[in-house]
């Protein structure tokens, strides 16, 4: 191909215990999916699931026992982790039915939605899109990717994060409003899905603000820690 500038690099995730990567499609993610934290966002109930993407070069991917780096954002003050399981797909298609959806999920890894909240919220203020707010650059720190075939099926365990040491926050997966089969099935409806996509299921309760010198550990039952230093 006849290329007018240099074809970007496809995005891609490590594959925890191999040389293999899965390449990265897009990156959608589910909002205000465990209901404590719907609650601490000022909202009850089982609302329809909402989605919003970042942009698949946003990921950082860090190793199983290093520690990533994340460089703190421009034009923020108040700059938020969310904890999430993340799933990856190998394959897709529209309006799937909740067992069809089940069977794209390809693997797990943990992952961290961090958020220019303060312009989220002024985003939110204004009725405007949250592109500022989520979809920065190198927004999305996650770990290795984990065959489910290895994991099982995850739809229960702990989920936490702990800033230097004290626990932040701490729920499990089985707490998410819409699960992840239910999640799939619904975005299908939205977009057709395709195998490269990942999907970030939401957070609990407990987000709140990191800066500059800060360690975040992130974990999920069977899938290990994610560790990332705010640079």
């Amino acid at each position: 191909m006849d290329t007018i500038i240099p074809a970007h690099p496809v995005a891609a995730i490590p594959v925890a215990g191999s040389a293999a990567v899965f390449p990265v499609r897009r990156v959608y993610c589910v909002g205000r999916n465990y209901a404590e934290h719907a609650k601490e966002m000022g909202f009850t109930g089982r609302e329809d699931p909402f989605f919003f993407n970042k942009p698949a070069d946003a990921l950082i991917n860090v190793a199983d026992g290093q520690t990533g780096v994340m460089p703190y954002p421009p034009k923020t003050a108040n700059l938020h982790y969310e904890i999430e399981l993340v799933v990856a797909l190998d394959k897709g298609g529209r309006d799937l039915t909740t067992e069809q959806a089940a069977q794209c999920v390809w693997g797990y890894a943990i992952g961290l939605d961090m958020t220019r909240r303060d312009l989220q919220g002024e985003a939110k203020k204004q009725g405007r899109p949250w592109e500022v707010g989520k979809a920065f650059d190198q927004s999305a720190p996650i770990g290795p990717l984990h065959p489910r075939e290895q994991t099982g099926t995850l739809d229960s365990g702990a989920i936490s994060l702990s800033v230097n040491g004290v626990v932040k926050q701490t729920s499990d997966l089985s707490q998410m409003i819409w699960n992840v089969a239910e999640s799939i099935a619904y975005l299908s409806g939205l977009f057709e899905l395709k195998a490269g996509d990942i999907i970030f299921t939401g957070t609990p309760e407990g987000v709140g603000p990191v800066v500059a010198g800060d360690t975040m550990v992130g974990a999920v039952a069977g899938l290990g820690e994610l560790r990332v230093k705010i640079a």
